[in-house]
């Protein structure tokens, strides 16, 4: 294996040259430059990230911090991010966030220069106070899923998102559409799933349609939960014909409930989820795509070519489109006579 030795012996320079040459430093002439440069290309000489790291001062590392790190619009936002990174000469650390104590610890360690030379930051955006700290210690940050004012960010449209779900539905037939989505959450202040709402009301009301407030419901993230919600909404006396839910999880939750009530999908009822994660076209869930994949190498990109100097730190907002994949889970409305069987 070649070391810096065997390229600073062919090249008949110290090894302190042959560094500085790597690093782009000054102090070396433009004659023992290129010595050393056709040194460490006959050899095939590549120096290690770690030691390139340690002489400029710089960990090579990009921090990814996400809530809830096993959700699976979480992971495929991290595959993303790890193609992007996938040819530069960074290494990955990754930190997921449950509680707020861990939020703190996690922003305060990006604030840490040795630590990270820039890191993402997923549906978690950092308050006013951490904003000014990173920018105080000269840590790059882009945010994906998340607005942050003087960071680039890469975001969708949660709004319209929830305009094209519910369009979708009343372009079928559906009036009595509900909508089931994410519980407030102040710990950590994520919008998404109001923004979805907001895109449902909206759709709602373009088209004359009141919305019933006992149609909108909202719970825990999870499959269970959305199941125990959605079981809810269909045993009313006038149950909806149909359901938005803010993500595809939710959805199978709901699905769940249609099933152990004997009602079929899309015949009784239809079913939008939100996400296109993988297990979406294998149940044959009508939803929302949103680039997941796309929005993680987008920002491994984007934070890349900050690092290079190319790339805007602040200001910079990347809209990643949507797209309405109509699949098997919804249909026009059937009549009601006899629609619902009651749970066992």
């Amino acid at each position: 294996m070649t070391t810096i030795r065997d390229v600073a012996e062919r090249a008949g320079v110290g090894i302190g040259t042959v560094s500085r040459v790597l690093n782009g430093s000054q102090g070396v002439s433009n004659r023992t430059r290129e010595r050393v440069e056709r040194a460490i290309a006959a050899l095939g000489y590549r120096p290690s990230p770690a030691a390139r790291a340690l002489s400029r001062g710089r960990a090579s590392t990009i921090a990814v911090t996400a809530p809830f790190l096993t959700r699976p619009s979480v992971v495929e936002r991290i595959r993303g991010v790890v193609a992007g990174l996938d040819a530069s000469e960074y290494d990955l650390s990754l930190a997921t966030v449950e509680t707020p104590e861990q939020r703190q610890r996690r922003i305060v360690g990006l604030c840490q220069r040795d630590r990270a030379d820039g890191a993402i930051l997923i549906s978690i955006p950092p308050t006013p106070d951490e904003l000014e700290t990173l920018r105080t210690v000269g840590v790059p940050v882009v945010v994906v899923d998340a607005v942050t004012e003087g960071l680039p960010c890469i975001t969708i449209d949660n709004i319209l998102g929830g305009r094209m779900a519910t369009e979708h539905l009343l372009e079928l037939g559906h009036t009595r559409i509900a909508f089931l989505g994410d519980a407030p959450d102040a710990r950590f202040a994520f919008t998404s799933s109001d923004d979805r709402r907001a895109g449902y009301l909206a759709a709602l009301a373009d088209a004359g349609v009141d919305a019933d407030p006992d149609l909108v419901v909202s719970g825990e993230h999870s499959r269970e939960a959305a199941a125990e919600l959605a079981g809810r909404l269909l045993d009313r006396p006038a149950p909806p014909t149909a359901i938005f839910t803010a993500s595809d999880t939710q959805a199978l939750g709901v699905l769940e409930a249609a099933r152990a009530r004997d009602l079929e999908v899309p015949g009784q009822l239809s079913v939008v989820g939100f996400d296109d994660i993988e297990i979406a076209s294998f149940v044959g869930l009508t939803t929302v795509r949103q680039p997941l994949y796309e929005t993680g190498r987008r920002a491994a990109e984007l934070l890349l070519a900050v690092l290079e100097g190319t790339g805007p730190r602040t200001g910079a907002r990347i809209d990643i489109p949507l797209t309405l994949v109509p699949r098997l889970t919804t249909g026009r409305p059937r009549t009601r006579a006899t629609r619902r069987r009651p749970a066992h």
